[in-house]
């Protein structure tokens, strides 16, 4: 079967068997995860050029988020939130993580891996870890203490390129040198993987794709499918999206022969907005498209957070709908505790809401609007509150990004004693690139939006643990 006919059969399926009735047991769930693909990155979301007819297919029988975040405009805080379900400043994820950096998703903090871990799901990462600074190492936890079973992963970047790899561990053990691009190697190991389980209990698949990070190498069969593109580097960042999705269709493949996709949530999305060219020395193969968003990653205007969301589950969610409803990363913790019949912590903040509702036909309820924090911002911006078709932005009247960014000790005050001094109001159904600030003209809702953003700005900033 190749990539090219597995989709649509998995679009037949889903088709004939619609709404049937759920399981018994829990499902299956996939998390795709790239790294910095911007909104507009794919044909699906609109990128005029860019080839990616497997997740096109893929979209085509699911359902495709219009209005679907990452939470956090960055990647180590992103994820953090992704699997915790907890505005990242809760957890002391703040920015990217360095080498050596004491920064760490800590111990007490409960992932979705450990909890479908604890109740009988078997449990995989393979691909970008970066939710510590000393990576494979005792002195703070790795991706087998927040629940992953089996893990093979990178603490950042794939190194020296996504080429040839040297720099994978595998439960604990250094990999070494290996032969290929590295979203072909990360899902290889998720395929053999899946290859290893049985049939009677449920499974959890985390995948985290380098693509279309920086140190970007693309495949010259992918490159070379861009003849026009000028200057190359812009034929090697979008062979790099084309690549990816080629692995991405080996994967849902993969999935396929098992017989597995009928009782699978699948979902696809992006850890933050992209990164644009020449932003630092090294991202000169950065194309990235946030199209029609503001700004990029590193922001809390739309286009650093705003990413592409896809998700399919055959029986359970008709295919080929478009949807509107505001959605998250930090939603999935929720969900799957929701589908799983696990009950959520009670002893944390939990900022997402269980989306089952929403695939059953119902309305979901949030307990507080969706709401983002990040002190180290390319611009403005320093916290955000969406709540239904209106976003508010708290802005800072600090000094502009430090050059290279990143976290360190010495930035504790920018987040414990931050203040937002001055606010904007967007309707985002009217106006997504935010370009009319309506808060001289709103004023009732502008009034009862900030006082909601001040609240969680105080709330989280005093829960953010220090470091050391």
């Amino acid at each position: 079967m190749n990539r090219r006919t597995f989709l649509p059969l998995l679009g037949a399926t889903a088709a004939s068997r619609a709404f049937s009735a759920p399981s018994s047991r829990p499902p299956n769930i996939v998390i795709v995860l790239c790294d910095d693909l911007g909104y507009g990155d794919l044909h699906c979301f609109g990128h005029p050029t860019i080839q990616t007819p497997n997740l096109d297919q893929f979209a085509a029988h699911g359902t495709r988020f219009t209005d679907f975040y990452a939470s956090a405009p960055v990647c180590s805080p992103s994820r953090a939130g992704l699997l915790t379900g907890r505005t990242p400043d809760r957890c002391g994820i703040y920015d990217w993580i360095p080498a050596n950096n004491p920064m760490h998703l800590r111990r007490e903090e409960l992932t979705w891996a450990s909890l479908l871990r604890d109740h009988g799901y078997a449990t995989c990462l393979s691909g970008k870890w970066h939710l510590n600074g000393f990576f494979n190492s005792p002195r703070q936890p790795q991706p087998g203490d927040h629940g992953f079973q089996h893990w093979f992963a990178t603490q950042n970047n794939a190194a020296p390129t996504h080429e040839n790899p040297v720099n994978f561990v595998r439960n604990g053990k250094a990999v070494g040198p290996l032969q290929g691009y590295s979203s072909t190697v990360i899902a290889d190991e998720a395929m053999r993987w899946l290859d290893t389980l049985d049939s009677k209990s449920p499974f959890a698949l985390h995948v985290c794709f380098h693509s279309p990070h920086e140190p970007i190498a693309t495949a010259e069969e992918f490159t070379g499918r861009y003849p026009m593109a000028d200057p190359r580097n812009r034929a090697n960042y979008y062979g790099n999206v084309t690549q990816m999705d080629h692995e991405f269709g080996r994967l849902m493949a993969a999935l396929q022969r098992r017989g597995s996709v009928q009782d699978t949530l699948i979902l696809f999305t992006s850890d933050n907005g992209p990164e644009t060219l020449l932003r630092y020395p090294g991202a000169a193969r950065s194309y990235g498209s946030a199209a029609p968003f503001r700004s990029m990653k590193l922001s809390l205007y739309e286009g650093g957070y705003r990413v592409p969301g896809v998700i399919q589950w055959p029986g359970r969610l008709k295919p080929g709908r478009t949807e509107a409803m505001p959605a998250c990363t930090l939603d999935l913790l929720p969900t799957f505790c929701d589908t799983a019949g696990i009950p959520l912590p009670k002893d944390r903040h939990i900022d997402g809401a269980s989306l089952l509702p929403w695939i059953q036909g119902r309305r979901v309820k949030r307990a507080r609007p969706l709401h983002w924090h990040y002190f180290n911002a390319i611009d403005a911006p320093r916290a955000s509150l969406r709540d239904g078709d209106w976003k508010i932005v708290g802005c800072a009247n600090g000094p502009s990004r430090r050059p290279g960014g990143g976290f360190t000790p010495a930035d504790m005050p920018l987040i414990k004693d931050a203040s937002l001094p001055r606010f904007e109001l967007y309707n985002l159904r009217t106006d997504p690139g935010e370009t009319k600030d309506l808060s001289s003209t709103e004023h009732g809702r502008f009034a009862a939006l900030r006082r909601q953003l001040e609240a969680l700005h105080t709330e989280v900033r005093a829960e953010a643990p220090t470091w050391n």
